[in-house]
């Protein structure tokens, strides 16, 4: 027996999509909402039960500029390049809607960046994992409480390319290492549909490479 929703379960984990598009760049966000949210993230699994996360939410006009501009800097125009070289429609559509997003980053209401306590350079790749596995599980959450609320969110990392400018901006510790840029609104429109993606038995390794179940 179990106390989910499974119905409901499952079609939260298979229709939360990234929102680009679809964010409404006019209606604010409440910011109970947004401590709702990360109050449910905080929830998350952590390496050495460490919780050493932060959410830093952009919501100043200036600042949301900066980091607008850091991300267009580091972006160029691979997006509009990429889409015009991408061979699957789907793939192209992508690529459209990041360019989309690129262009009006600013303009989208809210910014989290996601946080982590400590950097990894030099770490082997364990650690790599265990550092970034103490904060992924998190951001994950905090993007289907979103969802679950109405709101779009997609993860960005090409801010990161501007690290340094961007801590600089926002008052961000240099121990402290910045994993993504989440641009969060409420979406437009009813809802999602599950992803185009191959049978599960296609990508699925059984005890050895190679051998597929079934």
């Amino acid at each position: 027996m179990t106390d989910v929703d499974l119905a409901a379960a499952d079609h939260l984990l298979t229709t939360t999509r990234a929102v680009r598009r679809r964010l409404d760049l006019d209606r604010p966000v409440e910011p109970q909402v947004l401590l709702d949210c990360i109050r449910i993230a905080q929830q998350a699994p952590t390496g050495g039960n460490a919780q050493g996360w932060s959410f830093v939410v952009v919501t100043d006009p200036d600042k949301r500029a900066g980091l607008a501009r850091l991300y267009r800097e580091a972006t160029g125009d691979r997006f509009h390049l990429a889409q015009q070289n991408a061979r699957e429609q789907q793939t192209a559509r992508v690529y459209g809607a990041a360019q989309y997003l690129n262009d009006v980053l600013d303009r989208v209401p809210v910014h989290i960046i996601p946080c982590l306590k400590g950097r990894v350079e030099g770490q082997p790749p364990g650690s790599v994992a265990g550092f970034y596995g103490s904060i992924l599980p998190a951001v994950w959450s905090l993007q289907l409480a979103l969802r679950a609320r109405g709101l779009g969110s997609a993860w960005t990392t090409m801010h990161l390319y501007r690290e340094a400018e961007a801590a600089a901006l926002l008052g961000i510790p240099a121990d402290v290492t910045q994993v993504a840029l989440l641009p969060v609104a409420y979406y437009t429109g009813e809802t999602f549909s599950p992803a185009d993606r191959p049978p599960p038995e296609t990508v699925t390794h059984w005890d050895s490479w190679g051998n597929q179940p079934g």
